[in-house]
């Protein structure tokens, strides 16, 4: 049941109101915080994309399967990643 929690948002830990590590990037236009978390005595990568757009800001959280024994090995991952998603999709994440 927990993984169910974890995967449809359940958690709480992780999303908008998760813990920053390091200080959030800045690319295109685009913010990405690192919001790694423990589990299963390792760090998982995750992050929060955001952009303000017309007025409203918009976030994205990904989570990833790469699991690291820091959580600033975790939270370089994120924003590599934050960035591959944001040149990838662009804006069309918050669709």
């Amino acid at each position: 049941m927990s993984f169910l929690k974890r995967l449809f948002g359940g958690a709480g830990e992780k999303g908008g109101g998760a813990k920053t590590v390091g200080q959030p990037a800045e690319h295109k236009g685009f913010t990405i915080r690192a919001t790694p978390f423990q589990q299963d005595g390792q760090y998982q990568t995750c992050g929060v994309i955001s952009k303000e757009i017309d007025g409203a800001l918009k976030e994205h959280t990904f989570i990833r399967a790469d699991r690291f024994p820091s959580a600033d090995l975790a939270a370089d991952q994120a924003l590599r990643k934050g960035r591959q998603i944001i040149d990838e999709q662009g804006e069309a994440i918050f669709d």
